[in-house]
């Protein structure tokens, strides 16, 4: 295991750790925000005001702008020295600023007319109208700071700081968490406390970073011009990565849209199988690509090209390692996982049975999904951006097309199955372009075997074993613990790197 493998293990472990803090609090927003905003009038127009400006952050924030950031201000470092990354930077800075600024000012001013474009059902009630415009021209400007934040979230994670950024959703959660309360017991309009808190929110993210980038020696106050040529070169390879973000965008709302022709109850049932597919993903999947893209560009900055390849095949062997049995846990333990989270209120047996099926078709196509982030972040390393979107392009219509056609036999279920056939072909296709580029085969065909086989079993144990009752929860612990013995003694180098990085963490310890 080469120094940048150690540094992805120990950064994704990092980012694993605040990403599943930051779920937690997520859930905890929604149980506080459904107490004091509830399901009326007022939330209806929180929930539109809040989705543009996100909508712009995953458009624009911390995927593509990160992503498009950190190769080219890899290379500027290594091939130029500290100071001229740092011009980059507020080079950059400069630029998004007014961008984003003179966007908000339009926001602002054509406030009504975009609330018609994102929610055009509100104009039959002009209190709602009224309430969700107020609202936009309060949330928008968020966007200005969190794109800032993912800005500083490129500079510390190719200076190897990952905790900071890691932690700003928490931030927001907490500060959406207090607004909330205070509007409530205060007699505030919650609402409008809440879009208040959006934008403290931001400001408190942004926050955050500064403390860790003064530390580095970055300052914002310094030399930097319009016409930097890193920042050039940035935004050409930023189009592409918008243009992948749009697509998949896109990919949910043509989702949702064959949905809606199926019976009443199937959107629904594919949301929750998805929020659960996402938790894995979010946790983990992304945690990996997250430290991996930092450690990729710095080896593809100084031409590494064999280390590179070594670090990307690690990267993904850790993906499968956790993704495998992930999926074979979702599928195992599909139908008492759903009773156990929604099957109360108006959330039937027949909702759970539904929900279940459709939680078994998108847990297959897991371990691609979670592959895709390391591979796309290689892409981006080596400075092309446009492989991927093409590719994201060609799979969007893989799922629409498998979607319709599997929808008809399979009603929701088909749906789901079409994301996992479509994600499959995007992983392939990113191996095969990716191993044309590098001349070497990313996967590690043994590892992945012995990740396979285990997952095997201890999801046929899960599914075989008790699944009434609390037992098959207590269980979980028992199964991992199995799956990481089992890997460990098949000598698994995944197994083997991470008990070697716990034993080097206990003896610093």
């Amino acid at each position: 295991m080469n120094t940048e493998s150690r540094k992805i293990v120990r950064n994704a472990s990092i980012v694993a750790g605040a990403t599943l803090l930051s779920r937690i609090l997520g859930f905890v927003r929604d149980l506080i925000v459904a107490y004091t905003l509830g399901a009326g009038l007022p939330a209806d127009a929180f929930f539109v005001a809040f989705r543009i400006p996100n909508l712009m952050r995953r458009l624009f924030g911390e995927g593509s702008l990160t992503m498009a950031f950190v190769p080219v201000f890899s290379r500027v470092r290594a091939e130029k020295g500290d100071q001229a990354a740092g011009d980059m930077a507020r080079s950059a800075l400069r630029w998004l600023v007014a961008i984003l600024g003179l966007i908000s000012i339009a926001v602002y001013f054509g406030a009504s007319p975009l609330t018609r474009l994102i929610a055009p059902g509100f104009e039959r009630n002009p209190e709602l109208m009224t309430l969700t415009v107020h609202l936009v021209r309060i949330c928008f400007p968020y966007v200005i700071f969190i794109c800032g934040v993912a800005l500083c979230m490129g500079i510390l994670n190719s200076r190897g700081h990952f905790l900071a950024p890691a932690l700003a959703p928490c931030v927001l959660n907490l500060s959406l968490i207090g607004a909330s309360l205070a509007g409530y017991y205060c007699g505030y309009s919650v609402a409008v406390s809440m879009s208040w808190g959006v934008l403290i929110g931001g400001f408190l993210q942004w926050s955050l970073q500064q403390p860790f980038l003064k530390r580095m020696g970055l300052s914002w106050f310094g030399t930097w011009s319009f016409k930097n040529s890193g920042v050039r070169r940035m935004g050409r390879l930023m189009l592409p990565t918008v243009l992948g973000a749009a697509v998949y965008q896109i990919n949910i709302v043509l989702g949702t849209l064959l949905a809606s022709f199926l019976k009443v109850g199937s959107v629904s049932y594919l949301y929750y199988a998805d929020r659960l597919v996402q938790f894995p993903l979010g946790v983990f999947g992304i945690a990996v690509g997250t430290a991996a893209l930092p450690s990729l560009s710095v080896l593809a900055a100084k031409g590494r090209s064999d280390e590179f390849a070594s670090t990307l095949k690690m990267t993904i062997g850790l993906t499968l390692f956790i993704s495998l049995p992930a999926m074979a846990g979702l599928i195992a333990l599909a139908h008492p996982l759903i009773a156990l989270l929604f099957q109360r209120g108006e959330f039937t047996v027949e909702a759970v049975r539904a929900t279940a099926m459709a939680l078994v078709a998108y847990s297959a196509g897991l371990p691609f999904i979670a592959m895709s982030r390391p591979l796309v972040s290689a892409f981006y390393a080596l400075e092309d951006t446009k492989t991927p979107v093409k590719i994201a392009i060609v799979c969007l219509l893989i799922n629409v097309g498998a979607g319709y056609v599997l929808m008809q036999s399979f009603a929701h279920v088909g749906l789901a199955m079409a994301v996992s056939i479509s994600s499959a072909v995007n992983c392939l296709l990113l191996s095969f372009f990716i191993n044309r580029k590098i001349k070497h085969i990313p996967i590690c065909w043994s590892g992945a075997f012995k990740s396979l086989l285990l997952s095997a079993l201890i999801g046929a144990g899960a599914y075989y074993g008790p699944q009434s009752h609390w037992l098959w929860f207590a269980l979980i612990p028992l199964w991992m613990a199995v799956y990481g013995f089992g890997s460990y003694l098949l000598k698994s180098e995944e197994a083997v790197m991470l008990v070697s990085a716990f034993r080097r963490k206990l003896r610093r310890g």
